[in-house]
Parts: C-alpha cells; structure tokens; sequence
C-alpha cells in the first residue's frame, strides 16, 4: 500500500465539474493498493496517518497531529502509485492490486479511519481535475509499509 500525504488548508476534489469531497484543514491522501496488501496494512497506515506530527504549533514548530488539530481527510484512489517506468515509455501497473480488492481495501481504510472519529470525504472514481489544494507547508509525505515497519519519504514542496 502506498500513501502520498498532503497537508492542506482545504482541499477538493472534483468530477466532471461536480464537487465529490471536499474537507477543510487535514490531509490529502492519495491512496494506491498493491498485490498482497492487507487490512492490517490499512489500519497500521490510519493509525500512522491519525498520529503522524506534521502540523506547527503555537510556536511554529511541526509537533502537532490531525487528531490535535481537529484535521480532516480527503482520500483518493490513485493506483497510479505503482506506474513501473524502468523499462519503456509506458507505464506497467502489475504491481496494482486487481479493483475488486483494491476498492475492498480503499473503502476499509476510510472506514477504518471513521472508526477512530476522523471526518473522511472519499473519492474513488478517477478525478478529472484535482482542484483547491493550497497546501500548508512544505510537507509532502509518501507512506508505505515494508513488511511490518513503515518507510516515509520526505520530499519538500515550496509553499
């Protein structure tokens, strides 16, 4: 399972020129399912997600959590996550979970994510324009478990 987090200000997303989700201060998550990911993937990665300190504090210093802020979550299916460029001009998606199981697993994380008091907007049908993402900060997170522990990569984003 691979995550892109986004902290935002607000953030939505729309279809065919229709609103589908929309959230206020939170998180942009897209969300890619792969072969072999499972329940326990998604609620280790909610879990880290609800918990992850990336939002500043009274002083300016990144030391606070969505559930501290009272944050929100938007989460996007995108198994464009495991495009596989190394070889030719076209991208492989093999490494994708089938839609059947990757919808299962898409609707259990937000589930999931509910369980524990977020509000989670979901959008699963591949958005024509990702709209209103004025992001906060320059924190761009990508999650994604490696056997039972997590790997983030931290890329930075100008504001």
């Amino acid at each position: 399972m691979r995550i892109v987090v986004q902290r935002v200000s607000s953030a939505s997303v729309t279809v065919d020129g229709e609103i589908c989700g929309k959230i206020g201060k939170g998180y942009l998550l897209l969300l890619g399912v792969g072969e072999g990911d499972t329940e326990e993937d998604c609620r280790r990665l909610a879990d880290k997600i609800i918990n992850l300190r990336i939002f500043s504090d009274e002083n300016d210093k990144i030391n606070l959590s969505l559930e501290q802020v009272g944050g929100e979550l938007l989460v996007v299916s995108q198994f464009t996550l495991y495009a596989d460029c190394r070889k030719g001009n076209r991208p492989n998606f093999t490494q994708a979970a089938k839609p059947d199981i990757a919808e299962s697993l898409y609707n259990y994380f937000a589930g999931y994510c509910r369980s524990k008091g977020k509000h989670v907007e979901t959008e699963i049908r591949l958005p024509s324009i990702l709209s209103a993402i004025p992001h906060r900060g320059r924190e761009f997170q990508e999650l994604k478990p490696l056997m039972t522990k997590f790997s983030a990569a931290v890329k930075l984003k100008t504001a």
